[in-house]
């Protein structure tokens, strides 16, 4: 199938140059460890699923195992195709009548070497059925809170919530607080941060609003992460903080396992299954 909107290619371009500048900023931090970590890219192209017809599309797999990043993957892609039947009538604008869809976005998570500094998710999307918007967020899961971390993190995230909607920030912070919670353990996996989902785009004044609104969040994480890396980083850990850490760490791929939305949609649509799975974390433990 082809695109229904000339909208995706922009928003595409993107989420690759934003990949681009995250990349080198999480590299730079590596120097400055004394390390020569780098990204290694894996392209990777769709396989049709179910009874689709028409798929296209693929992506590329950015991951680097460094002594700061003890696993960060960076993955974008743009793909094209028909839901299966059964998914479609659980996707915005589509229905078994109508299945099919186009999507591109960037997808990150990061696992740290020290327990103090926060891991972190971050996604945006663009999608096209009947219906075309924008979703995504970011948010912080520290296995070590510290107050100054998570509220700078929101701060950043509240500032480009602010520029585009007077209530965007306080609608997707709840958003993250109901999302990112692990039911049968009763906890939230992280501190929050924002999560937004369906901000359609009926016409291009409402592209133009939504992308630039998505752009400011990519550009937010963007400033506000690196340096919260390079403020815990050079901290001394015991074994009992990476004890925890590893125990939060399997609280994460439970949620990512078990509730992740993003992970569903990679595996319904024939995405790369090592790009889908980079969210879970090197080494967890369960006790």
């Amino acid at each position: 199938m082809t695109d229904r909107t000339d909208h995706t290619p922009r928003a595409r371009a993107w989420f690759e140059s934003l990949r681009d500048n995250i990349c080198a900023a999480f590299e730079a931090i590596e120097r400055e460890a004394g390390s020569q970590a780098s990204f290694t890219y894996t392209p990777w192209q769709r396989a049709a699923v179910g009874d689709e017809r028409g798929d296209t599309g693929g992506g590329v797999q950015g991951l680097m195992k460094g002594r700061v990043f003890e696993k960060v993957g960076v993955n974008v892609s743009t793909v094209s195709g028909a839901f299966s039947k059964e998914f479609a009538a659980s996707v915005n604008g589509a229905s078994a009548d109508d299945p099919g869809f186009t999507a591109t976005g960037i997808s990150l998570v990061a696992h740290v070497a020290n327990p103090h500094v926060p891991a972190v998710h971050m996604n945006t999307r663009f999608l096209t059925t009947t219906k075309a918007w924008f979703g995504g967020g970011a948010d912080l899961n520290p296995p070590l809170p510290y107050a100054e971390d998570t509220a700078d993190f929101h701060a950043s995230m509240q500032a480009a919530c602010d520029s585009h909607g007077a209530d965007y920030y306080a609608r997707f912070k709840a958003w993250a607080d109901d999302y990112f919670y692990i039911p049968h353990r009763r906890v939230h996996r992280g501190v929050g941060g924002i999560f937004y989902d369906h901000l359609e785009c009926a016409d291009d004044a409402a592209f133009e609003a939504n992308f630039a609104f998505t752009r400011a969040v990519g550009e937010a994480f963007l400033d506000i992460y690196p340096r919260l890396v390079r403020r815990r980083m050079g901290m001394a850990f015991t074994p009992d903080d990476k004890a925890r850490q590893l125990e939060w760490r399997g609280r994460y791929a439970e949620f990512n396992l078990v509730y992740d939305r993003g992970t569903l949609f990679g595996l319904k649509t024939g995405g790369n299954i090592d790009a889908i799975l980079m969210s879970l974390p090197p080494e967890a433990t369960w006790s």
